[in-house]
Parts: structure tokens; C-alpha cells; sequence
């Protein structure tokens, strides 16, 4: 049976990832977003918070996880998040092997995963599309968003692989440091290339 080839799209935070996620969906292309997957987990009701529950007690309410409560116990605690990653991981690979059989007869489908190259993702995709921008449009971004310290942007980027090694390891690259009809156009014409490719 042949299968969709699979494109990771990853980037850094603020490098508009997620922008170029709904174009690529704009163009039909399904996309599997790891962040959203999580969050859906995680949710009320969701089918990891008893395990997480057990590992961090007091996380967990009726509206799902309490993510503040959950991060304080996490963040900077290599071993604790290590403990949520083994709770968290396994669950989100089963649902991307759903999504990729429901989309079994698509030429092309997405797996959105922010940490591809962090947590070894890149040997599970056929191509690699990073997003990025300049540095200085990425800085704008992230210290714009409510809560965002320079300290935490600072924390954030030490535990991501640098946006050059990123680029260098790509198979594509979508700049989005211009406008957003330009970034649009250099999706599309993406799309086509690959689908030719997968021809």
C-alpha cells in the first residue's frame, strides 16, 4: 500500500510555525499538530490526566491539566520532565499512526512538530520543511506575547537546536521574515514541488 509522504514542519518558537501550518491545510494538505494533540490530552476529560495526576499531584482539575501548576514542577527539573515526556510521548505517537492511517490515500500530509530535531522526530518524516525568520523578527514575536520574559524567551531558545543548524539540516525552508502573501505564494509552490515529487 502506498502511503502520504510525510513532511516535518518544525521551526522555533515565534518563527511562525503555526501561520505556515493553516496554509499548508489551506492548500489541503491534513495536518497532524503535536501541540494540539497534547492539549487535547491534557483537556478536561482528556485520557492522560490520570497518569499525569499520579506523577504530579495536584496538577489536574476538572478543566484538565492546570499548566502553571504543572510547569512549576517541570520547568527546570530535567527528571520531572522526563516523567511527563514518558506519559505524554507514547500517546501522541499513537494518535499521529491514526491520523496517518485516516489520511492513508493523501499524496502529502504534515506532522507539525515543534521539537523535530530536539527529540529525534527528523528520521520518522520523509522531508523536512523548517520555518524561520531573521533573528530580530523572531525576538519581536515572542516578546510580544503576554507573560513572554526575555528570561524565558532566553530559557526557551537554550533548549532548542539554534535556527541555523535548522536550516542546514532542512530539506526546504519557508521564510517567514516577509509578508504574509509571500510566505502564502512560497507554500503553494512548496505543495506543488512536492506533490510532483511524490508523483
Amino acid at each position: 500500500m502506498t502511503r502520504p509522504l510525510i513532511i516535518g514542519l518544525t521551526g522555533s518558537i515565534g518563527m511562525g510555525k503555526s501561520t505556515v501550518a493553516a496554509m499548508f491545510e489551506e492548500r489541503g494538505v491534513p495536518v497532524f499538530d503535536a501541540d494540539a494533540e497534547v492539549h487535547r490530552l491534557q483537556g478536561p476529560g482528556g485520557a492522560l490526566l490520570p497518569a499525569i495526576e499520579a506523577a504530579f499531584p495536584g496538577t489536574t482539575g476538572p478543566d484538565g491539566v492546570d499548566r502553571p501548576a504543572l510547569g512549576a514542577q517541570v520547568f527546570g527539573d530535567d527528571a520531572a520532565l522526563a516523567r511527563l515526556e514518558a506519559i505524554v510521548h507514547p500517546a501522541v505517537a499513537a494518535a499521529r499512526q491514526a491520523f496517518l492511517i485516516e489520511h492513508a490515500g493523501q499524496p502529502l500530509v504534515v506532522f507539525d512538530i515543534p521539537l523535530l530535531f530536539e527529540k529525534g522526530g527528523a528520521a520518522q518524516v520523509d522531508r523536512v520543511v523548517v520555518v524561520s525568520a531573521p533573528a530580530e523578527v523572531q525576538r519581536a514575536r515572542v516578546l510580544a506575547r503576554p507573560g513572554m520574559t526575555a528570561e524565558k524567551f532566553a530559557q526557551i531558545l537554550a533548549r532548542q537546536v539554534p535556527d541555523a543548524d535548522k536550516r542546514a539540516r532542512a530539506d526546504h525552508i519557508v521564510d517567514t521574515g516577509t509578508s504574509l502573501a509571500a510566505t502564502r505564494a512560497a507554500v503553494g509552490a512548496l505543495v506543488e514541488e512536492l506533490r510532483k515529487f511524490r508523483g
